[in-house]
């Protein structure tokens, strides 16, 4: 009798045991599923650090846009930080990875050449806007229009007052950028054509937002700046009689241009992807983009190679 007593026990305790386990396996399958929607619910709610570094003629551009991403409840987990120092740096520091993404004016070809190629062909370039540069003056000198001949005498120091290319009589004072700026190689390559030394009196600065204010200070100053960065204090002047204008830099001719490049070292990771898409989006290139200055990639109609050839 209590044989059977104990089979039929353990017989109970077997189901029982068998209807748990059913049981669990249940829940097991039921919080893997939660967990799978939590996780495809999580693919927007992205998390994550950036730092972009960089050309300070897509800084302001850079700036702006970053914090209406974080403001978007989407972007909420990833802060994005944003300093100058000029292309060189960034793309120096991108490439060393102390940065995740290097903003810059030139092509990583420019940057990295003969020992260091290998170092351009580890980047991914994410052209965001076209920038256009225009030679400023300080507003109490009585010249308009500069031939790319004067610009390169005045540059080199052959000029040095501004008498000698239609102004009254003073002397020029040059304030440059310094051989990182990805502003001035822009600014040599498609203005002067050629590279300049710095010429002894000249003053140099690495924020562009200073170049302004020097040259606005500056009796007889002369300088160049991203469109972003001119406002009124200071005079724009033209070069080989074209202005500077949308009109002029979409169809090629206005020559001193640049892609705005945000360079990454490898392809982006999902947070950096994210913040890349939207500088890009229609929402960005539309208004921000417009608003400071920078011209949409959609909008021009010639596209520049790293050895400046244009094509239509």
């Amino acid at each position: 009798m209590k044989k059977a007593l104990l089979i039929v026990v353990a017989l109970m305790l077997t189901i029982g045991l068998a209807a748990c386990g059913s049981k669990n396996e249940g829940s097991t399958n039921s919080n893997s599923q939660n967990s799978g929607t939590n996780n495809a619910g999580a693919g927007e709610a992205l998390s994550g650090s950036i730092l972009a570094t960089g050309s300070s003629a897509l800084q302001p551009l850079v700036e702006q846009v970053s914090k209406k991403f974080m403001e978007d409840a989407k972007y909420a987990g990833v802060t994005v930080q944003v300093q100058g120092g000029g292309s060189g740096t960034g793309l120096t520091q991108v490439s060393g990875g102390q940065a995740t993404i290097g903003n810059s004016d030139i092509f990583a070809e420019e940057k990295f050449t003969d020992a260091d190629a290998d170092k351009a062909k580890e980047l991914v370039d994410h052209q965001v806007a076209v920038v256009a540069m225009a030679t400023v003056i300080n507003k109490d000198i009585a010249v308009d229009n500069l031939t790319k001949q004067q610009l390169v005498d005045i540059f080199t120091g052959k000029v040095k007052n501004w008498k000698e290319v239609g102004g009254a009589d003073e002397k020029i004072t040059i304030v440059n950028r310094p051989g990182s700026s990805g502003t001035r190689k822009t600014f040599e390559k498609y203005a002067l054509g050629t590279k300049s030394e710095d010429v002894q009196g000249s003053i140099q600065e690495d924020s562009s937002g200073t170049v302004k204010k020097l040259v606005a200070e500056t009796p007889g100053a002369i300088g160049y700046l991203a469109l972003s960065y001119i406002d009124d204090t200071v005079k724009t002047v033209k070069y080989e009689g074209v202005e500077a204008t949308e009109a002029n830099i979409v169809s090629g001719t206005y020559p001193v241009w640049a892609y705005e490049h945000m360079y990454t070292k490898g392809e982006p990771d999902a947070a950096t992807k994210a913040f890349l898409d939207y500088m890009t989006s229609d929402e960005v290139q539309n208004g921000d983009v417009v608003e400071l200055g920078y011209i949409p990639m959609n909008k021009m109609q010639v596209k520049r190679d790293v050895d400046g050839n244009i094509t239509k």
